[in-house]
């Protein structure tokens, strides 16, 4: 069976709509929160920053994932972070579930809460209630409002993330198959170097699935999707990424690993690939999106840590922006990534739609042809790529050009 991309985002499932609105939380004329509502309980899974410090949010979120597995809204806001506000932010989460749930008629520990926006300061309670009463009045589960509340939770961001597929599976009933339908958004643009999620995403899906089997499908994706990318080396404080899950396709229950989880998983993962290359894309001030495959390694991991350290690496991501091809810059940084590989053995790649740059054969620069390269360096994408010559594993990772504009975004971000 295959998986069909098609429109929409986290709408697209059955059973969700979504909201938004401009509450004025920092920025003015704008919307600035959302709101995704199942109209059942749906089962949760997800992962969050690896930050020690972690914003109020996320640790609201990560208890209600770990201990009770059910929820049934998420309400995010864009411009304030509730991040380093101690007690207050975490009074802060709890009024606001308290008042969301009394809004839709749903358990206060069924709302998710997320933030993105500026670290430090405390969230204003009496805007982020009218706009969780705003939302809860004009809830839909239209195309349009997934889209705009995906929209409304961009800070930085050019262009909002959004990506819906599908998919058949047999049906509860045993009558023939049912179409199931995974929707997913995010936002991210600058401080986003994840470890075990994206800065915001949220993905639902009307499969019916064990909940532990959904955290553990979510936990098998991000590795070589959302942590395969790198804007500026930044991992925030309040990395979020959430699934969930409301069975209301009316598929025979995944319960055990087999052909529908492989779909599920299959989907999931295409969705999250997707989110992650739009970010990476659309990091601040970015000209251009990267990407680097290292393949034949002898381990998966080290594949992942070679990949992430080149499109990581700011010397890299600068020679891209001049579009000069220093590629002993990428040499550099696989060697200090910190996973073993034979220097001698290494071939580095310029790769295009139809013409390949050498760089570099048996750990050697070569020389190449400069003009050929400057034009593939040109495009909207640069894709390198990496043999080892050790074993069967690969992976691929994602970032951005480091531009001028990065540090005058950076430089007044409070403003």
């Amino acid at each position: 069976m295959e998986i069909r991309k098609i429109a929409g985002g986290v709408t697209a499932p059955k059973g969700f709509s979504a909201a938004s609105c401009a509450a004025g939380i920092k920025y003015q004329g704008r919307p600035d929160m959302a709101m995704i509502r199942s109209s059942v309980p749906c089962a949760v899974a997800g992962t969050f920053t690896s930050n020690l410090v972690k914003a109020a949010p996320v640790r609201w979120d990560m208890q209600i994932v770990k201990e009770k597995q059910v929820a049934q809204a998420v309400v995010v806001n864009a411009g304030i972070a509730n991040a380093a506000t101690g007690a207050t932010g975490m009074e802060l989460c709890r009024k606001t579930a308290e008042f969301t749930g009394e809004a839709l008629h749903i358990p206060a520990d069924s709302v998710l809460l997320g933030s993105t926006g500026v670290i430090g300061p405390n969230l204003p309670l009496d805007r982020i209630t009218a706009g969780v009463a705003a939302m809860a009045e004009t809830l839909s589960d239209s195309p349009e409002a997934g889209t705009a509340a995906s929209r409304a939770i961009m800070t930085t961001d050019t262009v909002n993330k959004e990506f819906a597929a599908e998919f058949e599976l047999p049906a509860a009933d045993g009558n023939g198959t049912v179409t199931v339908r995974v929707g997913g958004m995010s936002k991210g643009s600058g401080m986003i170097h994840p470890n075990m999620c994206t800065m915001l995403g949220y993905l639902t899906t009307d499969c019916a699935v064990d909940p532990s089997l959904l955290q553990e499908l979510l936990s098998e994706v991000v590795p070589d999707t959302f942590n395969m990318i790198s804007v500026d080396g930044d991992t925030s404080t309040n990395d979020t990424l959430l699934l969930l899950a409301n069975g209301l396709a009316g598929n025979r229950p995944v319960t055990e690993k087999g052909p529908g989880y492989d779909l599920l998983k299959e989907a999931v993962f295409g969705i999250c690939r997707d989110l992650a290359v739009r970010m990476a894309g659309d990091g601040e001030g970015a000209t251009r999106l990267m990407e680097m495959r290292v393949t034949h390694a002898d381990t998966k991991e080290h594949a992942r840590i070679l990949a992430r350290s080149v499109i990581a690496s700011s010397l890299v991501k600068a020679m891209v922006f001049g579009r000069d091809a220093n590629c002993g810059r990428i040499l550099c940084a696989l060697g200090y990534a910190g996973a073993p590989f034979d220097p001698d053995t290494v071939d580095v790649y310029l790769l295009g739609d139809k013409d390949t740059v050498c760089f570099c054969k048996a750990g050697c620069v070569l020389p190449f042809d400069e003009e050929k390269a400057l034009e593939l360096l040109s495009g909207k994408e640069v894709r390198f790529s990496c043999d080892l010559h050790m074993g069967a594993e690969e992976a691929v990772a994602w970032g951005c050009d480091l531009t001028y504009d990065y540090v005058k975004i950076n430089g007044d971000y409070r403003s």
